[in-house]
């Protein structure tokens, strides 16, 4: 029993361990271009970040038409890469309405959004099942769009097993069209997801899963030498002498 106890609080210790090691205020971004992802990044700045297209920068004397100049600054891709002409010239017409941005700022590990731009912005609320009418941004109003500590308890309770899944936590920002609606996010001419980078590792930790994969974690491994070679052969006689519970000169006795 106090082996079994030692091992659960290793494990939460390893738990709490990587969760100190993730910055609370990180946030995933993914732009799309009618489905098509034409930027991804790492927002990591602690205040927050400004979403604009333009070649306009803030200055301390212009934070009402550009926030504060403190925000990460994040300029939407172009649209060079997109085939269809018709696309490409509606997305232009988007983005040239794009200079004063969106802002989105955290503030005691909320996260709040401000849209200064001209373009209208809407967006979904985390864990809405069906699409209700059309969410949108008011011009310059600040609108919590998502509360940590409501995600925290949501998670409690999938812990308990009271609700069946894990609360959700990407919040989209469609650009210059109705949303939610009948639409798929595919079809929409500019979405930005943004995700909490704490409550997805959270999700991943209470889960079970901790999913590390392929995509994004690159293992750098030399290729095996004459050396690795025997040290492999050493490691298949130590599994064949355990499994016929013969000690070799390399196992240690165990009272």
């Amino acid at each position: 029993m106090m082996e079994a106890s030692s091992m659960g609080q290793n494990h939460q210790t390893c738990k709490y361990d990587l969760l100190s090691s993730v910055p609370l205020t990180d946030l995933d971004l993914k732009v799309q271009y009618r489905g098509r992802t034409a930027a991804s990044l790492l927002v990591s700045n602690p205040q927050g970040c400004r979403l604009y297209a333009g070649h306009l920068e803030p200055s301390p004397d212009q934070v009402e038409l550009f926030g504060p100049v403190t925000l990460q600054q994040v300029q939407f891709p172009g649209t060079s890469e997109i085939q269809n002409q018709k696309q490409k010239f509606y997305t232009d017409a988007l983005l040239d309405v794009m200079d004063r941005g969106l802002i989105l700022e955290l503030w005691e590990q909320d996260l709040y959004a401000v849209r200064l731009c001209q373009c209208k912005v809407f967006w979904s609320v985390p864990g809405t099942s069906e699409p209700g009418p059309p969410n949108p941004l008011e011009r310059e109003k600040k609108v919590r769009v998502f509360s940590l500590n409501d995600f925290l308890q949501g998670l409690i309770l999938f812990q308990r097993g009271e609700t069946p899944n894990p609360p959700p936590f990407e919040v989209y920002f469609c650009f210059g069209e109705d949303w939610p609606d009948k639409k798929p996010k595919e079809k929409k001419l500019i979405i930005v997801q943004v995700v909490p980078v704490v409550a997805r590792i959270l999700t991943e930790m209470f889960s079970g899963e901790l999913s590390w994969s392929t995509d994004s974690i690159r293992l750098q491994i030399s290729n095996p030498d004459v050396k690795d070679r025997t040290v492999e052969q050493f490691k298949e006689l130590q599994r064949l002498l355990q499994s016929q519970h013969i000690q070799g000169p390399w196992t240690p006795n165990v009272p």
